[in-house]
């Protein structure tokens, strides 16, 4: 329908058609012929559309078929849009041209970012080294956490942390660190724990003039029953010495109480009367080192005679015999055993009716120990009380 366009170069070196193309044909449907007016508009804007992609940096339209593909509005060159990318991606140089490829330098401290696709350096161990699983890296943690965890350990054991180096030790063995250090606390608590048991029978099985013997040959035996007796009667839920002091306490102050087997004088230090405290070994300036069979007192010379826990010893009728001569007529003797002891209480109650004690009240509420309390009738009877025994209290190895 239409004619060849001709073209010709205009002022400005853009080329522009010569004249309108020509209108034929009254087929049906066809437009009228554009007039001067719209056809110079059209002009205008072809005009300003070869310009804008001129000055874009398009290569000019030539002659010929080519001259005829309008270039697209977001074409560029490859030039462009790697320059529109770095400005985007926060002015990143491209692939070999570093720093000065785009006209921009890095601020100083700010690491070069990686470039993509990049072989890494041959002495780079991190990026040679391959990616870990889950299972691995949780064990190569716990690795490290236990060879820093015996790195401590060997620094504590060597005064490390108090800023002070110990001294070297001429063993390296000598100075246990850790495990063995645990081990070896174990080892001495069972090594006191059977010494206490070895002590505590002999106390039970033997006399109380063999106690006396023993203590005098090795006073740190002492201690260490001492030690191990205050463990055992710590997981009892009352301590039988308790309930003595507050009876004492409701006696009157002005009474004079002895106190066989007085331990750490707790029963002194816990009421305003006055105490004699007797034992084989003294835990305190008050106490008195003696037998218990042949206590420093004066016949009648003191109101209340304590024994709490401290009927040892296979001379039990000797020991009672003693309480009954240092105590006044009519005075009190408290007693307070372990429970397991008794064998048969009512044979032991007639046993202490023969050595001239009557009983005065019975508590037999607690299933550790029993309290039992007697008055003074009258002396002895001098002959062996056949119902006078107690169990020894034996400690089973735990």
């Amino acid at each position: 329908m239409f004619e060849e366009e001709e073209w010709n170069e205009g002022a400005d070196g853009l080329a522009l058609p010569r004249a309108v193309p020509e209108f034929r044909g009254d087929a049906k449907g066809s437009q009228p012929p554009v007039s001067a007016a719209v056809e110079r508009k059209r002009r205008q804007r072809l005009v300003a559309t070869l310009r804008r992609l001129q000055a874009a940096g398009a290569a000019p339209v030539g002659d010929g078929e080519a001259a005829r593909k309008r270039p697209r509005k977001c074409a560029g060159t490859a030039r462009d849009r790697t320059a529109a990318e770095a400005a985007v991606e926060g002015r990143r140089p491209q692939d070999g041209g570093g720093a000065a490829g785009t006209g921009a330098e890095l601020p100083p401290g700010v690491p070069k970012p990686p470039r993509r696709n990049a072989e890494p350096a041959v002495g780079d161990s991190a990026a040679a080294a391959p990616r870990l699983t889950r299972k691995q890296w949780r064990n190569k943690q716990k690795n490290k956490r236990r060879q820093e965890k015996l790195k401590a350990e060997k620094n504590a054991g060597r005064g490390g942390g108090t800023g002070q180096a110990a001294p070297e030790p001429a063993d390296p063995a000598a100075v246990p660190t850790g495990r063995s250090a645990a081990l070896r606390a174990r080892m001495e608590e069972r090594l006191l724990a059977a010494r206490f048991r070895y002590i505590n029978e002999r106390l039970y099985t033997g006399s109380s003039r063999d106690a006396v013997q023993l203590f005098q040959s090795d006073p740190e035996a002492f201690q260490i029953y001492h030690r191990g007796f205050a463990q055992q009667v710590g997981r009892w839920p009352q301590n039988p010495v308790d309930h003595i002091i507050q009876r004492l306490r409701q006696r009157s102050a002005s009474l004079v109480v002895a106190d066989f087997g007085c331990g750490d004088c707790k029963i002194a230090s816990s009421v305003r009367n006055k105490v004699h405290c007797f034992d084989l070994v003294p835990l305190s300036p008050l106490v008195t080192v003696c037998d218990m069979a042949e206590v420093p007192l004066a016949d009648e010379s003191v109101d209340i005679a304590v024994f709490c826990l401290a009927l040892m010893g296979t001379n039990l009728q000797e020991i009672l015999e003693e309480a009954n001569r240092v105590l006044k007529q009519g005075g009190t003797l408290m007693v307070a055993e372990v429970a397991s002891r008794f064998e048969d209480l009512r044979a032991f109650m007639n046993g202490m009716a023969q050595l001239g004690f009557r009983s005065v009240n019975k508590d037999l509420s607690s299933t550790f120990f029993y309290l039992l309390e007697f008055t003074k009738a009258g002396p002895p009877r001098r002959r062996p009380c056949a119902g006078l025994r107690l169990l020894p209290c034996l400690y089973k190895r735990r």
